[in-house]
């Protein structure tokens, strides 16, 4: 399928297989075929295979205020550059349910865009990222192994199927197979799955996490500047993971933030934040927060069209 960088309309079932989630990835793209390829203790004891697909794939829910879809998305491509594909005026819930979605894939990473012109049905809208997975069937049963729960039992989509997982400490993530293959871009610059959690949730949430993602702890730092959290003068804990879903960072606090901290689900890294931030400006966005240096990076918060707030930084 061909990526488009004017905002049309794609044909139906293109533009679903986009804008739903990611679209599956055959054997020809090396997604993981067998448990001998890429294998891991799960918190069972068992073991199971690799089911990330590649980070570019992995996308975050951004559900904004009703009639802001276009405003966002020209916000944000004004900002970061990028293709879309979509609107589309779909059902992605196993509820009865109407969205318009549309696909954003970015050099800094892919959004999926909600704009619902329906009530939204629960659980969703509180996923924050949805990973495109080898097998769905299979990565359901690892996460329950693994230590988390099953919210949205699988559900068909019209070109696929999903679900809905939630790790301790209250973190949910929708996980996607579907059924026609395409192949994006690497990204420019991997995102940071932001999280912020209690000391008493991060150990459970840590021994589940990194069994069903198969990642490893790439830094702990329980002197964090928390400066970089609109604290200055405090610290915090601050916990960097990677796996084949990209990069998490996990913020353990007391829970004392100041806003808009929380709110952001991702961070976007940028070559020139000072730069970034203007074209933000002058795309309708907000900074809220910052710029800040804390950490080895220089930091801000930005609020664009619709309510979604981000943080964007620079490493030093």
């Amino acid at each position: 399928m061909k990526l488009r960088s004017a905002r049309r309309i794609v044909p139906l079932v293109a533009a679903l297989a986009a804008v739903t989630a990611a679209p599956a990835v055959s054997a020809a793209q090396g997604a993981p075929q067998s448990t001998s390829q890429s294998t891991a203790a799960s918190a069972s004891g068992g073991q199971h295979r690799q089911f990330a697909v590649g980070p570019q794939y992995d996308t975050t829910h951004v559900y904004v205020e009703p009639g802001t879809e276009q405003a966002f998305v020209t916000s944000w491509t004004s900002t970061f550059g990028g293709t879309t594909i979509g609107p589309v005026s779909t059902q992605v819930t196993p509820a009865p349910s109407r969205t318009l979605s549309e696909l954003v894939v970015s050099p800094v990473g892919t959004l999926s865009v909600f704009d619902y012109t329906t009530p939204i049905p629960y659980p969703f809208g509180t996923e924050r990222t949805g990973w495109l997975v080898t097998d769905l069937d299979q990565a359901v049963k690892a996460a329950r192994a693994d230590g988390a729960t099953v919210t949205v039992a699988p559900f068909a989509d019209p070109i696929g199927r999903d679900a809905v997982v939630q790790f301790p400490g209250g973190i949910s993530a929708q996980l996607y197979v579907h059924t026609g293959p395409t192949s994006y871009p690497p990204l420019a610059s991997v995102p940071e799955n932001r999280l912020y959690l209690s000391p008493d949730a991060v150990g459970d949430f840590l021994h589940s996490y990194l069994a069903f993602t198969q990642g490893r702890i790439v830094s702990d730092d329980r002197k964090a500047d928390g400066a970089a959290l609109g604290l200055p003068g405090t610290t915090y804990r601050l916990i960097r993971l990677t796996s084949g879903f990209g990069t998490t960072t996990v913020a353990v606090t007391d829970g004392h933030l100041p806003y808009p901290f929380g709110k952001e689900l991702t961070g976007y890294g940028v070559s020139d934040l000072g730069a970034t931030l203007d074209k933000a400006r002058a795309a309708g966005a907000t900074v809220l927060s910052g710029p800040v240096h804390a950490g080895g990076r220089d930091s801000a918060m930005v609020r664009f069209p619709g309510g979604y707030v981000a943080e964007i930084h620079t490493e030093r």
